[in-house]
């Protein structure tokens, strides 16, 4: 066991804090307010490598480890939550192309994305189908050389903005094994969006409803082979938990600096926040709290790298542990800034506000507590 970065990972890690710190946490305030989707932002991003992370070198990938990449995410997080949050799914969609595609899909898809000239969506929930993903219902029929598609897809991040949208469907029998992934282009015939979502928090990503009307898609945009989809899908979720909850340790990190700061600067009684043992005693609990977590999210980090049986579950652990804690930790944050935790003025309600959908999204906290159950009891 070793639970120190290397000397590469540490300068991964000053690399992505530099630069969430000039390019995000300026602008954030403003992204939130106005609902904007930060695209230059984002294709600096791309230019240091953070929209393929763990894609392949030849088609412009990083080939970093999950380790790496929720090291990079906590940093992002802690500049912008929101656009954070997407950058891991676009590569999560990126990833599963690159893994998963055929050499065709490879080349024709993945240089853009990890340029991030073309945007990525994964589309895995549907209107009726959310914890219960292997119900989903949106059809695909082979006509030819072309797929027929019909159905729907629900909260995707990026709709009707990005370019690419990497498709869980069915094409056949019910359950997960008739399920297969499809790349569908923004321009394919018989694709369309629904209004944009208005939401809590996340802002600064555009989230819709994607529509499938007979829409055409050549056979060779399929990813694996048919009835690989849901498999497919999972082992995207991994590292799509493990990323998403690097943005809440990122996001509670953050709200626990700006509370010692805070509690340093204010004055109760005559004396500073700090000098309240009980306030001092929440401080420690949130700092604890929060390491836990960290370790628990690079252990799972590791397990996924090394392809380890128990991947899936200790993933599910660490989603599971470090979303709650982030929130956890940014709403006790608040408390303690008063009345001026609530405000615009102050970013901790922004913080909070974007971690809370991390305990929904890359499957509830409840499913997490399924899949962990599951590999214990059997």
């Amino acid at each position: 066991m070793d639970f120190h970065f290397t000397e590469e990972q540490r300068a991964i890690q000053d690399m992505a804090r530099d630069f969430a710190g000039n390019e995000f946490a300026p602008h954030a305030e403003v992204w939130d307010r106005d609902h904007i989707f930060p695209e230059d932002a984002l294709r600096k991003a791309a230019e240091l490598g953070l929209a393929g992370i763990y894609v392949g070198e030849d088609v412009g990938g990083s080939e970093l480890s999950r380790l790496d990449s929720a090291m990079i995410f906590e940093e992002l997080a802690k500049g912008c939550t929101s656009t954070a949050a997407y950058l891991s799914i676009h590569n999560m969609a990126t990833w599963m192309i690159d893994h998963f595609g055929s050499e065709i899909l490879r080349q024709k898809y993945c240089p853009k994305m990890t340029r991030m000239d073309w945007f990525g969506s994964y589309c895995l929930t549907e209107p009726g189908a959310g914890s219960d993903a292997a119900s989903l219902r949106t059809k695909a029929v082979r006509d030819g050389d072309h797929y027929v598609v019909n159905g729907a897809k629900a909260f995707i991040s990026g709709g009707g903005r990005s370019e690419v949208y990497v498709v869980m469907l069915r094409t056949g029998e019910p359950g997960p094994k008739g399920i297969s992934c499809l790349v569908i282009d923004k321009d394919a015939p018989g694709l369309s969006f629904g209004a944009q979502e208005k939401k809590l928090g996340w802002h600064s990503q555009p989230t819709c409803v994607v529509n499938f009307e007979d829409c055409r898609v050549p056979v060779e945009n399929l990813v694996g082979a048919e009835g690989d989809g849901f498999k497919i899908a999972m082992k995207g979720l991994d590292g799509g938990r493990l990323n998403i909850g690097a943005c809440s340790l990122g996001a509670a990190q953050a709200c626990l600096d700006l509370t010692v700061a805070y509690m340093a600067d204010r004055k109760q009684f005559g004396k500073p926040l700090t000098a309240f043992q009980a306030l001092q005693f929440r401080i420690a609990d949130m700092a604890t709290e929060l390491e836990a977590a960290r370790l628990l999210l690079h252990k799972a980090a590791m397990k996924v790298d090394e392809k380890a049986p128990d991947a899936t579950p200790f993933a599910a652990m660490a989603k599971r542990l470090a979303t709650d804690t982030g929130f956890k930790v940014v709403n006790e944050a608040l408390q303690l800034h008063g009345g001026y935790g609530y405000v615009q003025d102050y970013p901790i309600e922004r913080y909070l506000r974007d971690v809370r959908v991390h305990q929904i999204l890359e499957g509830t906290n409840e499913i997490m507590r399924v899949i962990i159950s599951r590999s214990i009891l059997g």
